[in-house]
């Protein structure tokens, strides 16, 4: 009986490492390529999708308030039915841009900055013709400014929230510079330059353009030459195993 009970010990522990390996084969097959989509690349909000949220939510903060104020008071119908249109869709656009912030965690202004407070208090007090040629010109300026940002942002982000944002915000900003420029009243000469990324240039174009910021996740490649290195190793062992039994 004791060579019976010695080779059925062996079987026994041959079994038991079997079990062992097949487990942990089985734990990389669910594992492995899980990890590779742990942290997938358009989950990723970097520091020009963020400028982005940033930009776009402060935008609305002083051009709704701007389009109220052109609705009410500006001289010419054109300006008064631009201006109410602009808020409308800004408001629109300030509803989105919330969404998507919500969405990524993300922190985003609350209030206009100085300088577009001092734009509505300099619409605020002006009037006539006055009023219409300011709000025009403000406004046209702040979004040429935005408009070439938010294309780099567009073409650049791995954040799916963020290209939905960004593509939203094309179609009101190209919207928002036709209505603008239909008053005749847009001084061409006076627009500032486009604003082109410089080599080495830390503005918001080249880093929208570089895509910088961190870079979170699991290189899938690795991952699974990782996993299927381990799958061979299993199956060699186990056939080995098998072979002895």
């Amino acid at each position: 009986m004791a060579p019976l009970d010695s080779a059925r010990r062996r079987q026994g522990n041959r079994s038991r490492r079997l079990a062992v390996l097949l487990t942990t084969i089985a734990a990389a097959l669910v594992v492995l390529p899980g990890a590779a989509l742990a942290a997938p690349a358009g989950q990723q909000l970097n520091a020009a999708d963020q400028a982005l949220l940033d930009g776009v939510r402060l935008a609305g903060l002083w051009e709704m308030p701007a389009g109220q104020m052109a609705a009410e008071k500006g001289q010419s119908r054109v300006v008064r039915e631009i201006g109410a249109e602009i808020a409308r869709q800004h408001e629109e656009l300030d509803r989105l841009t919330v969404e998507a912030a919500n969405k990524l965690g993300a922190a985003i202004p609350n209030a206009p900055t100085t300088e577009q407070q001092g734009w509505l208090t300099e619409m605020k007090n002006a009037s006539g013709a006055r009023f219409d040629q300011i709000f025009v010109t403000r406004l046209r300026v702040a979004h040429g400014k935005i408009f070439p940002v938010v294309s780099a942002v567009r073409a650049s982000t791995r954040n799916p929230v963020i290209r939905d944002l960004a593509n939203a915000t094309n179609t009101f900003v190209g919207d928002h510079m036709t209505m603008l420029e239909s008053t005749g009243l847009v001084r061409w000469a006076e627009l500032p330059p486009a604003a082109l990324p410089a080599p080495g240039n830390d503005g918001l174009l080249a880093a929208a353009s570089a895509n910088t910021g961190p870079q979170i996740g699991i290189n899938n490649t690795l991952i699974w030459v990782i996993f299927l290195g381990a799958l061979g190793t299993g199956g060699l062992l186990s056939y080995r195993m098998l072979r002895r039994s």
